[in-house]
């Protein structure tokens, strides 16, 4: 898959797993993981991002004695997968198109 296809999937990827509650990086490597091969190196900057665009905001908890850092989807968060709803539906008429033409 091109990268760069890739890298825009994960992103709505990352915001649907936030939509269904809060979680943390490796909680979110392990569910991505099941769909789409992904590691640290790669999600890490998505996170940045994605939080410098104002998608989700952080918090931290204390888990086993350290400080986890948790990520909450915004309503900006929510709005960007209801625009890839959008998004998805033309991509879906393109392929229509494209499979369309192969008889």
């Amino acid at each position: 898959m091109d990268i760069q296809m890739k890298k825009g999937l994960l992103d709505v990827c990352v915001l649907a797993l936030l939509e269904r509650g809060d979680s943390y990086g490796y909680q979110l490597i392990t569910e991505l993981s099941a769909v789409v091969e992904v590691s640290e190196s790669t999600l890490y900057p998505i996170l940045k991002r994605l939080e410098a665009g104002g998608l989700f905001t952080t918090y931290t908890r204390e888990h086993s004695g350290r400080l986890r850092r948790y990520y909450r989807i915004t309503e900006a968060g929510r709005e960007r997968l209801g625009q890839f709803e959008a998004e998805w539906a033309e991509l879906e008429r393109i392929h229509d198109f494209i499979a369309g033409g192969r008889t």
